[in-house]
């Protein structure tokens, strides 16, 4: 039974659901410790745990996702046990929402000059936190250019695709520095994308780029996420072991409409993932053993 959910998102980034729903859900799915890791934001978690409290038995571990830049991919970092009150870390988030936010303006006027008629108004309505291309992806989906979300980063949205523009550039290294002054867990968050997200191919020398983290203070990675395949699973729990990181995962749950989307309650890590992370909360060398 799947009892742990590290890697979930609301309405605070690209949800769909309230971090209340949400927290609801995970608790009728039998879910025991989830965390909120919303992109850029921890709006959410106030409202998140106030809902959480409600679920005898239900723990919520404050999160965030940082979006990362390698050449030719991309690295997203997760940060566990985020302090979210932190005036720094705040600020830090409120400028990477601005460039998710002028980056997203970006893509819709190239959208509108290949003749794909969507509004910015319509795009921001549809964002009730932070702006991200999947509430473009939306509000094609609304228009009926797309019949799926998922098709939108294939078809336009997608890295090189011709609406695809550039972000600020934040290294995974950038990340995990702003994660660890924090005092969060840094996590690396799939590391290979999975077939349920648009086809952006693995990310090259995992290994290497996992061990290099390591360095920079990454103490865990995504095993046990979405709709990896037993093999992929397999792989990355012996890379994992292999490091010393600890073997992480979740759903990756949007709620976004795209079919066969992993839901909570069927994909997670142990529990013994669980321990660990608080373990290396108190000694981050005890992550490494």
């Amino acid at each position: 039974m799947i009892e742990v959910d590290l890697h979930l998102h609301t309405t605070c980034s690209d949800g769909r659901l309230s971090p209340t729903a949400l927290v609801d859900l995970c608790a009728s799915r039998g879910l025991k410790v989830i965390a909120l890791t919303d992109h850029d934001s921890t709006e959410g978690i106030p409202e998140a745990q106030a809902a959480a409290a409600r679920h005898p038995g239900l723990t919520l571990i404050p999160g965030i996702e940082l979006s990362t830049d390698i050449p030719g991919s991309e690295i997203h970092l997760l940060g566990l046990f985020v302090d979210f009150r932190e005036p720094v870390f705040l600020a830090t988030l409120a400028e990477l929402r601005d460039g998710r936010e002028g980056r997203a303006k970006q893509m819709v006027e190239k959208l509108n000059q290949l003749g794909v008629a969507i509004s910015w108004e319509r795009v921001k309505e549809l964002a009730d936190g932070a702006i991200g291309r999947p509430h473009i992806a939306q509000a094609m989906v609304e228009a009926g250019y797309v019949k799926y979300p998922r098709d939108a980063f294939d078809k336009y949205i997608g890295r090189g695709g011709p609406a695809y523009v550039e972000r600020a550039k934040l290294t995974p290294k950038d990340a995990v520095a702003i994660l660890a002054a924090n005092g969060a867990l840094p996590v690396m968050a799939h590391p290979t994308y999975s077939a349920a997200k648009s086809p952006r191919g693995e990310v090259e020398e995992i290994r290497h780029i996992l061990n290099d983290l390591k360095g920079a203070g990454l103490v865990g990675v995504e095993v046990y996420y979405g709709d990896y395949t037993p093999s992929q699973v397999k792989r990355l729990a012996g890379l994992a072991k292999e490091l010393g990181l600890i073997p992480c995962g979740g759903s990756d749950y949007h709620a976004s409409g795209n079919p066969n989307e992993p839901e909570p309650g069927k994909v997670g890590p142990p529990m013994s993932t669980y321990q660990r992370l608080l373990a290396a909360r108190e000694d981050p060398a005890r992550s490494r053993r």
